[in-house]
């Protein structure tokens, strides 16, 4: 672990490894795409349901074919392209055409409604969708020319992909490419809006390609071609299209494809797909453990060698019941966010040290972080929580067309400000505490809303559980709990307010529970308390509190 300190008052803590060259002059296509060819017949996606798949040739090719495509339709460098689609195999190819040819890639919800997909389209200004006929009716009447992905069905009122791609065959290079540079845009994603209003997050060529230096720093010559990932995370998301899609091309691997989770669906995919790495969130992790379909497969043909849990901690009681059902199996945790991709990571067994259980990783080569006192502003020293910054080339250019919230999230020195509270220990691990916005204020403590809920998913009836703050007139604030009960499950409020009681300290007790029957998520797997707090303070009524 390095420290560097500017003066007296400043701690900035490095990566315990040394800085990984990025390199100068290449576009995200062309970083994750290189030595494609050699890997031709290499299956590099297959859809776990239907089988359908694109090999690593086919990549290459289609994306090189589609680029052209899009130039012929009057695509210029710097227009955007909204894509709303699920996780199909063509997603990359769409993606990382869009970028070669010097657009900007927008990924949209599919499962978005049309009101919020046409303002994404509008705030983007955007010049061509691509989706598919179940998405269609969604963007027809946007007054954008849409591209539909469709194997057979023809989508009156659309630009047939097939077609188009045939048509950049016959085009060949006619259509000249402007030069695109790693300084342009090749990303625009939407931030989930968890906390407030979704803003379009500009990112360039630059900013992705450094970002998998940092991350993919530890794979080693003999895992090329070797690691089979699971698509499950959406890959509008950032990390779907980063951290999983252009990951593994990098690395000739395969994804295994899901549009959608099933527990059942996905084991199949884990045992027929040979599946080695699977990001997922932790409620998957909570029915591997809980649920009784796990027990219908023979879980010894399992070949999964990691896991990697994002959204929200693990409580340590569910990482242990994992680690007993699937001993073999390494659990990483990770941290990261749309303005800067992953930020820390922890990894298994290829020569690199691992962080410790519940910490979210290491941090990574080319990055500094420091943590800042949210009431003072000054950098803290190590074992002390406070507001995470991170400072390297992976960082944001900024929000689009938003100079205010750009100015608010990146100061002058160049620093990220997450409003993430965490701290780094003496061995250089980081540790998440919560957000800065939804940490609870109980009589003038501070009270960490993913700490109650990680204890909440240990007890055996709750299937998910979200926490929030409720204003109180005596303490200011109160821990207050949603909490989705198992089917056949007998318990009271009271029985999950004294359960959570027997586990924490007097000021963190939750004091209110409400059952419910789903928690909102955003789609990479974070608790929408805010909706869930709005939706209690409107109408949930004569709910009593718990008072000690």
């Amino acid at each position: 672990m390095a420290t560097s300190p500017k003066n007296d008052h400043e701690h900035i803590f490095c990566s315990r490894y040394p800085p990984v060259q990025v390199p100068d002059n290449v576009t995200l296509p062309e970083f994750v795409l290189q030595g494609g060819e050699l890997y031709a017949d290499k299956v590099a996606f297959v859809e776990a349901v239907t089988g359908k798949a694109y090999t690593h040739g086919e990549v290459v090719r289609n994306t090189r074919r589609f680029a052209t495509a899009l130039r012929s339709l009057g695509l210029r460098k710097g227009h955007v392209v909204v894509v709303v689609l699920p996780n199909v195999v063509e997603y990359a190819v769409v993606a990382l055409g869009i970028m070669a040819a010097g657009g900007v890639f927008s990924g949209a919800n599919p499962t978005a409604t049309p009101t919020e997909i046409k303002k994404q389209v509008e705030d983007s200004g955007a010049k061509l969708i691509v989706t598919n006929g179940s998405c269609f009716e969604k963007v027809k009447g946007l007054e954008v020319p849409v591209i539909a992905v469709d194997e057979e069905a023809v989508v009156e009122g659309a630009i047939n992909w097939h077609k188009l791609l045939e048509a950049a065959n016959r085009a060949g290079t006619s259509h000249n490419m402007e030069e695109v540079h790693q300084t342009d845009l090749c990303a625009l994603p939407f931030s989930s809006g968890t906390t407030g209003v979704s803003k379009g997050v500009m990112l360039t060529h630059r900013n992705l390609v450094a970002n998998l230096c940092s991350t993919l720093f530890g794979i080693k010559p003999e895992m090329v071609g070797r690691v089979t990932v699971l698509g499950l995370m959406p890959f509008f998301h950032i990390y779907g299209i980063t951290g999983i899609c252009c990951a593994t091309l990098r690395n000739k691997g395969k994804v295994v494809v899901m549009e959608r989770y099933e527990l059942r669906t996905f084991l199949r995919a884990l045992v027929s797909q040979e599946v080695t790495f699977a990001p997922v969130v932790p409620p998957i992790i909570s029915d591997l453990v809980k649920k009784p379909a796990v027990d219908e497969f023979d879980l010894s043909k399992i070949k999964l060698q990691a896991v990697m849990s994002a959204a929200a901690p693990l409580a340590p009681e569910l990482l242990r019941a994992f680690e007993t059902k699937f001993p073999n199996v390494h659990v990483q945790e990770a941290y990261g966010l749309t303005e800067h991709s992953c930020i820390t990571l922890s990894y298994g067994d290829n020569g690199y040290s691992r962080a410790k259980k519940n910490s979210v990783g290491f941090i990574l080569p080319n990055l500094e972080v420091k943590f800042l006192d949210p009431e003072t502003g000054r950098s803290l020293p190590k074992n002390t929580p406070g507001e995470i910054c991170v400072r390297s080339q992976c960082v944001m250019k900024g929000y689009y067309n938003n100079k205010e919230e750009t100015e608010r999230t990146i100061d002058k020195d160049g620093w990220l400000h997450t409003g993430d509270i965490g701290y780094i220990d003496d061995d250089g691990d980081v540790f998440i505490v919560d957000r800065i916005k939804e940490m609870i204020k109980y009589k003038g403590f501070q009270v960490a809303p993913a700490e109650l809920e990680a204890i909440l998913l240990t007890h055996a009836s709750v299937e998910d559980a979200a926490v929030f703050s409720l204003p109180d007139e005596e303490a200011g604030e109160i821990p207050a709990a949603c909490v989705v009960l198992a089917p056949d499950a007998k318990e009271t409020e009271e029985e999950i307010i004294s359960y959570v009681a027997s586990n924490v300290a007097r000021y963190k007790k939750v004091r209110a529970v409400h059952f419910v029957d789903s928690i909102p998520k955003s789609p990479s797997g974070k608790i929408m308390r805010r909706l869930l707090k709005d939706a209690w303070v409107k109408n949930v009524k004569n709910i009593s509190v718990k008072r000690y």
